[in-house]
């Protein structure tokens, strides 16, 4: 492959996004490395078709689906928090910047949502996690823009709930706090759970 120092010119993106995407194919086997020569393609037999969970099709369906990803990412919060390194800390918080900023420029902000989550799944140190983010993202589509629709609370309180949740996660990773960043994980799903369904 082109030098790491080509390939984001050729792209056209930044540093940070490039070695998130080199790693997420390093993780999948597609690429390897060889120290002091670069990256290298794989060999990679065909696959079956890549893991899909189905749609969501009915309300229990969709509450189940939250409490999945509650159980799940505070699970990853809390394995980021413990190993992630300074690139990915500031890959996490770049991602939620840009979260905030995409909602002030009065956009709907959902893949800058996913894209701050998928971060701190790739800085958990399993790639069974990133992965398993990766394969959720349509579901998690459909739950974000479900929520944004039918919540009763105002718009501006709940993106501001949504703020001050993502912030605490990042805040607890930043500081290597283990449970904290689990509990902030989970209470933000909690919150999504209760912006959708009351309580």
């Amino acid at each position: 492959m082109p030098s790491k120092t080509a390939l984001p010119q050729r792209l056209v993106v930044s540093h940070p996004v490039l070695r998130q995407a080199l790693a997420r194919l390093r993780d999948e086997g597609r690429i390897h490395t060889r120290k002091g020569s670069g990256n290298f393609v794989a060999d990679v037999m065909p696959q079956g078709e890549r893991l899909s969970f189905g749609t969501l099709s009915n309300i229990p369906d969709i509450r189940a689906f939250l409490e999945f990803r509650c159980c799940m990412e505070g699970e990853t919060a809390a394995r980021a928090a413990q190993v992630r390194t300074d690139a990915q800390m500031a890959h996490i918080r770049h991602c939620r910047e840009r979260f905030e900023a995409a909602l002030h420029a009065g956009q709907d902000a959902m893949e800058e949502d996913i894209a701050f989550h998928e971060a701190i799944a790739m800085a958990c140190g399993n790639r069974f996690f990133s992965m398993t983010m990766a394969a959720l993202a349509p579901q998690i589509r459909f739950s974000i823009g479900l929520v944004r629709s039918l919540a009763g609370r105002p718009k501006g309180e709940r993106l501001a709930d949504v703020c001050r949740e993502h912030a605490a996660i990042e805040q607890a990773i930043a500081q290597q706090a283990a449970a904290a960043a689990r509990q902030a994980a989970e209470s933000h799903l909690q919150g999504g759970i209760a912006r959708l369904f009351g309580g």
